[in-house]
């Protein structure tokens, strides 16, 4: 009977155990788990990962995606020692630790350590629940427990990093390395690592900025467990106990606001948006920036940007002088903004004319008192010149010589130029087309746009597009002017005089100043970098005696000065470049005669343009011209030819076979070319 009893019992004993195992496993699996993708902010990031700036998540808090494979291990291993030891072996809740806490508590009156696994604050994190009240740890139980059957332990330990409380408006380790330490989670120190595994147990008691002894005695108290629990020795932990407390917050980095609030606006759900930029030198332009616009007035501002014209990357971009500054109006990107160019379109004018074989860098040119039908353009300083050569006119950014070589294209030619150069451009409210007046910046671009057309003169006279994303490919873009034009233009723009203060270095550059001074610009270039920087006030007023060659292009050598390496030569002269003195020039390209509009230009009636020829290195190539005023100088790729004939039809010698580029210049130094193939 008796043995009959006890199997019964036993049975009914089995039959609850099974049943209650059965209730909890449902009552487990019924539980409702929170969301666990977490918002993390938006991450704008260098072309080598390093952040930018990064933008906060709901309520102004800080918290950044980070992966277990971007933390330094010993951190891993040193939260885990002190936390929750046994965390790889339980299932969400360890017993053992539970009855330890509750024996401490017992025996000395106080709670001396806790029973929490890191899956159970993983869950009263999650939910932001409290700790102390037994029903929130219930909760706490079961979500840990019902976390561990969906999760594996790295997830778990992910959750932790990304959700773990740092003091203020922290969250999530990365924030904190960030904040405490200016590093990168992968990069800690055991000091720092303690630290970082204290201060969540009390983030408001620990702050470090403001409790630095509290915040030492419970690192400690991790560095005494690390002792016992992890790798680390007892010189390597005296060495990380005498380490001191960050007592600062640091700010998070905000390299290249403007820049980085572009990239948002335009891929606003995208999480990370990697750039071009080179941090260390966006950050070094900033501080250029802002030390350029001292002493110049409280709403001075000034703009840098620096562009690797071989690829057409951006490597930094300054908007402004200071982007939290309200009175100079930061928040204002001036790489952005619509402005007049001044005299910074100048070298496209003397670049296109080179092209079209109307002037040398000898070629003589006229600076006096000129009027362009009623239009009576002045030099800055109210002084003429008289006759100069091409090279001084350009140097000297004389408006005369730059509108009469406009008059003699023409303004649409000009503005075609700027279109293949990529540059969007404004004209004056009313004017249906452009006028002379564009010559002297009489039209709106930006800055951007302005970085696109020096670009293309530094590479040879063909764009490229600029791009700042770096997963956008790199784009070759259009001929602005052909390479003799362009090799043309940066030595004579190498000979420009450098500021008083700046080194001897041949830095091709151009200097412009707008009406009224309210814009001073510099553009510089050699090798491989193109260089930009506007000085003014983003609200367009004046600024008396602001030009850009006095406040501006000391800037331009100061911030090549800083990009780290020295600067590239130019290339070697193209083939075709006449580098000889004015004395060896053709006759027609001696002097400069202007548009002559009485009389048409001289026009290539044989070959039409765009013509392939048959090839045969033993038969000349016949060339013949109508209208124009002899004699005439004809060149091949720009190499003189044929000089001072008077026929209209002449024989060259057979030049090769491939592409080419024929031009006829007549005696009043107006030309005409077309474009022709030998082909073989």
């Amino acid at each position: 009977m008796i043995r009959q009893i006890a199997g019964t019992l036993a049975i009914l004993a089995a039959l609850f155990v099974t049943g209650a195992v059965s209730w909890v496993d449902q009552w487990i699996d019924d539980t409702e788990i929170p969301p666990l993708i977490l918002p993390t902010g938006v991450e704008v990031l260098d072309r080598d990962s390093e952040l930018l700036r990064a933008y906060t998540v709901e309520n102004g808090r800080w918290r950044l995606a980070v992966s277990l494979d971007a933390v330094d291990p010993g951190f891993i291993e040193m939260l885990i020692a002190y936390e929750d030891r046994r965390f790889r072996d339980h299932a969400g809740v360890d017993p053992r630790a539970f009855v330890r806490a509750g024996w401490q508590a017992l025996t000395t009156g106080r709670v001396v350590s806790g029973g929490s696994t890191l899956t159970m604050q993983v869950a009263r994190l999650l939910e932001a629940s409290g700790t102390g009240a037994w029903e929130g740890k219930i909760r706490q139980i079961r979500l840990a427990l019902a976390l561990e059957r969906r999760l594996t332990k790295d997830q778990i330990l992910t959750l932790y990093l990304h959700l773990a409380p740092y003091g203020g408006n922290i969250e999530g380790l990365r924030a904190a390395t960030l904040t405490w330490f200016g590093v990168e989670p992968r990069r800690l120190t055991a000091a720092q690592s303690a630290l970082l595994v204290a201060l969540p147990q009390a983030p408001s008691s620990r702050r470090p900025d403001r409790f630095p002894d509290a915040a030492r005695v419970a690192r400690n108290r991790v560095l005494d467990r690390a002792v016992r629990y992890t790798a680390l020795t007892e010189v390597q932990v005296d060495w990380a106990r005498a380490a001191p407390i960050p007592t600062l917050r640091r700010d998070f980095p905000a390299l290249s606001p403007h820049l980085a609030d572009r990239a948002v606006a335009e891929r606003p759900v995208q999480g990370s948006h990697r750039l071009t930029l080179d941090a260390g030198l966006q950050q070094r332009m900033e501080v250029l920036a802002r030390r350029a616009v001292e002493g110049q007035g409280a709403r001075m501002s000034a703009a840098i940007m620096v562009v690797d014209h071989r690829t057409g990357e951006i490597l930094a971009s300054v908007g402004s002088a200071d982007y939290t500054d309200t009175a100079r109006q930061g928040f204002v990107d001036m790489t952005q903004a619509v402005r007049s160019p001044g005299s910074a379109l100048k070298p496209l004018i003397y670049g296109l004319a080179f092209d079209a074989g109307l002037i040398h860098p000898e070629t003589r040119i006229a600076d006096r008192p000129t009027s362009f039908g009623g239009y009576r353009p002045q030099n800055f300083d109210n002084v003429f010149r008289g006759e100069v050569s091409v090279s001084e006119a350009l140097q000297a950014s004389l408006n005369i010589p730059a509108v009469s070589l406009l008059d003699a294209m023409g303004p649409a030619q000009m503005l075609s130029a700027m279109r293949r150069a990529g540059m969007e451009v404004t004209l004056p409210e009313g004017e249906g087309s452009a006028g002379l007046a564009i010559a002297l910046g009489g039209l709106g671009t930006r800055m951007e746009d302005l970085m696109s057309l020096y670009a293309a003169l530094a590479r040879g006279g063909t764009a490229v597009d600029l791009r700042w994303r770096a997963d956008d490919p790199q784009a070759e873009g259009q001929r602005v002017i052909g390479p003799v034009a362009s090799w043309y233009l940066g030595d004579v723009l190498a000979g420009v005089p450098p500021p008083p203060t700046a080194p001897r270095a041949r830095l091709a550059y151009k200097t412009g100043t707008s009406y009224g001074h309210r814009d001073a610009w510099a553009f510089g270039y050699d090798g491989r970098h193109v260089v930009g920087v506007w000085l003014g006030r983003a609200d367009g007023a004046a600024v008396p005696g602001a030009f850009g060659a006095d406040i501006s292009a000391p800037v331009l050598f100061e911030a090549f000065a800083q990009l780290g390496v020295p600067m590239t030569p130019r290339a070697a002269p193209p083939l075709g470049a006449l580098t000889v003195g004015w004395s060896a020039l053709p006759t027609p390209l001696r002097r400069f005669g202007g548009s002559a509009h009485a009389e048409p230009g001289p026009e290539i009636v044989f070959p039409p343009a765009g013509v392939v020829l048959a090839y045969d290195p033993t038969l000349p190539v016949v060339a013949r011209v109508a209208e124009g005023a002899p004699p005439f100088t004809w060149l091949w790729n720009g190499a003189p030819v044929v000089t001072g004939s008077r026929e209209r039809e002449v024989t060259l010698e057979a030049p090769g076979a491939g592409f080419g580029e024929l031009t006829v210049i007549d005696a009043s130094g107006r030309a005409a070319r077309v474009d022709v193939e030998l082909a073989p």
